[in-house]
């Protein structure tokens, strides 16, 4: 068990006749450094087991299988609201164990993703247009523009660190662009993002929980700014959207503030760990990345499996809303599970040879961004973005090659991404 865990200590131990394995200490494997550093051959160990597991010292229920996943994410006995969390964070005993835990978790409980049934689709459904194919049509040229002015500033000929250069400022920058926030900001926002990212992480130091308080504050005062300014403007954007929810009554202040940082923090780190992502498995498989180079109509394929192979989550939490049974395992009301999207994503029973990389791979139902009522909203940007920075890298660099061992997030385990991929590229005569 982490030092720092939010669960240490403050879940009730309940019986329960799941597969009960004991000897299985959770959290000190998926914390470990080895583990985070490539976690598929334990997961598949764990997996091996069974579907589902309970881990009887925190009161938590793990799914490391794709069908057994499946039922959970998309039954209405599950939700998100972790209010309902027997013993969990909204209860007096945690209070009291960890006062600023609870009270950012108070702070970033009002959004779509913390919540429930009506309340969820009152919220979502504000949202929802500027997600839809007409406004990422829309978005296709902002994008491409961003992703050709990256590019112009990189060399024709060296060594980059493509998360640097490339993966972690263009999603910014085309947040940014839709939330109509000005380039100058760029740093700050950055930082509050990864401040915030860490939230509900068992990695989280006592101080990281005061930073994240502060970055949450300071990003609220911000946006409350932002809406001020603009809020007679009628903007056709994200931001437009908020202040017109605002406006009518759909969303209250704390609810628009909050479902704005949490779409800028999400967007963000969201598609940086999958172009990051995506580009160490290309470069670890040059021929899937030879054959995305001759057939370009693969990239929408590809950017499915680098979802499935390297998901930048490495869980999905549900809280249960009544008694649920699946695979043979009774999960109580207001218990929390856990899927492990690592397991998941590479269960053999769902696909075959599911560690090898296919960029063609049919049907491919991985879920690294949900599944259900939850599933995630910006998913469709992400892989837009995905798509073009993928199609504009490559059409640039003929030649590219690892450089350098890649450095991955060891620093918090609910998020799998890179923090350095070094690239020797070479572009077109």
């Amino acid at each position: 068990m982490a030092e720092d865990s939010p669960l240490d200590g403050i879940l009730p131990e309940t019986e329960s006749d799941s597969n009960c394995d004991d000897a299985i200490d959770w959290w000190s494997i998926l914390s470990d450094k080895t583990f985070l550093e490539n976690p598929y051959s334990e997961l598949r160990r764990l997996q091996a087991k069974g579907p589902v597991h309970f881990d009887r010292k925190n009161g938590i229920y793990f799914v490391l299988g794709h069908k057994a996943f499946a039922r959970v994410s998309k039954s209405s006995a599950m939700g998100r609201d972790t209010r309902n969390w027997t013993g969990g964070w909204n209860s007096e005993d945690y209070r009291q164990h960890d006062p600023v835990g609870y009270m950012l978790f108070s702070e970033f409980q009002p959004q779509m993703i913390n919540s429930d049934g009506e309340e969820h689709k009152r919220m979502r459904k504000v949202y929802e247009p500027a997600f839809r194919a007409q406004a990422m049509s829309r978005l296709e040229p902002l994008i491409a523009d961003q992703a050709s002015r990256l590019l112009a500033a990189m060399p024709d000929k060296g060594e980059i660190d493509f998360i640097e250069a490339f993966a972690a400022p263009l999603p910014l920058r085309v947040l940014c662009e839709l939330f109509d926030i000005p380039e100058s900001l760029d740093d700050t926002i950055s930082r509050w993002s990864a401040s915030l990212i860490r939230i509900g992480d068992i990695l989280m130091t006592p101080e990281q929980k005061s930073e994240a308080m502060e970055a949450l504050a300071e990003f609220k005062d911000f946006l409350r700014q932002q809406i001020k300014e603009r809020e007679n403007n009628n903007e056709d954007n994200l931001m437009g959207l908020a202040i017109q929810a605002q406006k009518n009554g759909t969303l209250d202040e704390e609810e628009t503030l909050t479902n704005l940082v949490s779409m800028l923090v999400a967007g963000h780190e969201t598609t940086v760990t999958l172009i990051g992502n995506g580009m160490l498995l290309l470069l670890s498989n040059p021929d899937e990345l030879a054959r995305l180079r001759s057939d370009p109509g693969l990239t929408r394929t590809a950017i499915e499996e680098f979802l499935r192979m390297e998901p930048g989550g490495n869980m999905i939490l549900r809280v249960a809303r009544e008694d649920f049974d699946v695979e043979g395992v009774t999960i109580p009301k207001g218990a929390p599970v856990i899927g492990l999207i690592g397991a998941i994503n590479r269960d053999p029973g769902r696909f075959e040879n599911a560690d090898a990389l296919d960029i063609a791979r049919p049907a491919n139902a991985q879920f690294t961004f949900g599944g259900g009522a939850h599933f995630c909203i910006g998913a469709p940007l992400a892989r837009l973005e995905a798509q073009i920075a993928f199609s504009r890298f490559l059409e640039k660099y003929p030649q590219i090659e690892l450089a350098g061992e890649p450095e991955w997030r060891l620093d918090r385990m609910n998020a799998r991404g890179l923090g350095r991929l070094p690239v020797k590229v070479k572009a077109a005569a």
